[in-house]
């Protein structure tokens, strides 16, 4: 007997809601056999003219602007939260209530309580939960994972890592979701800073404690494009945090939403003992790998940088033929969905987890904390 397609409701289809409807349209031609069929059943947007635009794009069967409508459906079992933060805590406990599996967008929530209130939901579900941290499947990245789990570093030492983008440099740039508080929770930190702690704990561990800045350089910024009446800002642009790992190295991490020059810029340098790792989202065919074991004499010997070619070497099933070929931004969210569906066809655990996403809304709230009293704050 054919096994039931697992039925997608997506709630929220703006820049991540596409992606995510983009993943599951593709991933066939990705990966062969996909872990469990789907099927595009559902979308709710905030209106019913939005969400049906929605559905004609994504090719969802229905469309609603009340995402229980997709709750209360039998041939629904997945729930996508793309939805600003605010809902994000309204959305999965009632998707977890329902019985659903759920892959969350980052952050996980508006803020430390929301996340926690999500986590305490999820205790008591029995299906799969899992965070839309995509930077985890990038292949550079997955070998650094599998070097730090060998040792390759030894004891590490130091790291520096950020997270930057321009586009809120401009200041008529109006106001958005993304900067109201209350919506929100928070500006580049959270936006930004979510994706690069995770990978920051991912890499390296446990954060013990933080010390961090916080700037806001456009104080006020037009309601809506082109208006004169303008409306306070009051989520960050960028943030600087010092931090100690609980497995005894220390480093910095930056958010910024006002890097002039930058696009979408992942800077990561790890240093230990033994080696160090080095990695830019704006050239992610290569990760970068110093031995530090190898000679140095005569004249450098073989030190030095290599340049290592991850490219698109996803490991089975991916199947398209491309392993040499340049890796695209895109190709991270299908890896993503590829590994939650996997967790549900599998009965497990979502991998990056609820409880990821909780850990890293702890680090941010302990650097919020720290941006307002100036010390240092410990985190957990």
């Amino acid at each position: 007997m054919t096994p039931q397609p697992l039925g997608v409701g997506m709630v929220g289809y703006g820049f991540m809601g596409k992606v995510h409807t983009y993943a599951y349209r593709t991933l066939s031609v990705f990966y062969d056999p996909v872990p469990i069929e789907t099927r595009l059943v559902g979308v709710a947007t905030s209106s019913p003219a939005t969400a049906a635009r929605a559905a004609r794009a994504g090719g969802y069967e229905i469309a609603t602007d009340d995402y229980r409508r997709l709750l209360e459906r039998d041939d629904i079992h997945v729930i996508h939260c793309c939805t600003p933060n605010d809902m994000h805590r309204e959305v999965v406990t009632a998707a977890v209530e329902a019985g659903k599996h759920v892959y969350c967008d980052k952050p996980l929530a508006r803020d430390l309580a929301d996340a926690q209130a999500i986590c305490a939901a999820a205790a008591h579900g029995r299906r799969t939960y899992q965070m839309a941290f995509n930077y985890r499947f990038i292949p550079a990245l997955m070998r650094a994972k599998e070097l730090l789990r060998e040792g390759f570093l030894g004891e590490p030492l130091c790291f520096r890592a950020a997270y930057l983008h321009s586009g809120y440099v401009a200041p008529d740039r109006p106001m958005s979701w993304r900067l109201d508080l209350q919506r929100s929770g928070g500006g580049a930190l959270l936006d930004l800073g979510s994706h690069i702690i995770d990978l920051v704990r991912h890499l390296l561990g446990e954060f013990s404690r933080v010390h961090a800045t916080t700037r806001i350089f456009t104080p006020r910024r037009p309601v809506k494009k082109g208006a004169a009446e303008t409306a306070l800002v009051e989520v960050d642009d960028a943030v600087w945090m010092q931090t100690e790992m609980a497995c005894g190295a220390v480093g910095t991490i930056e958010a910024s939403r006002v890097s002039t020059g930058a696009a979408d810029e992942i800077r990561l340098e790890l240093h230990g003992r033994q080696g160090a790792l080095a990695f830019n989202l704006m050239d992610p065919n290569w990760l970068y790998v110093y031995d530090n074991r190898l000679p140095e004499e005569p004249l450098g010997g073989m030190r030095g940088f290599t340049r290592v070619e991850s490219v698109q070497r996803y490991p089975a099933p991916a199947s398209l033929a491309l392993a040499k070929n340049t890796v695209g931004w895109v190709r991270f969210h299908v890896a993503s969905i590829h590994s939650f569906l996997s967790n549900v066809g599998a009965g497990c655990a979502g991998d990056p987890s609820l409880g990821d996403g909780l850990a890293v809304q702890g680090a941010m709230d302990a650097a919020y904390q720290s941006a307002a009293s100036g010390g240092w704050v410990d985190v957990g």
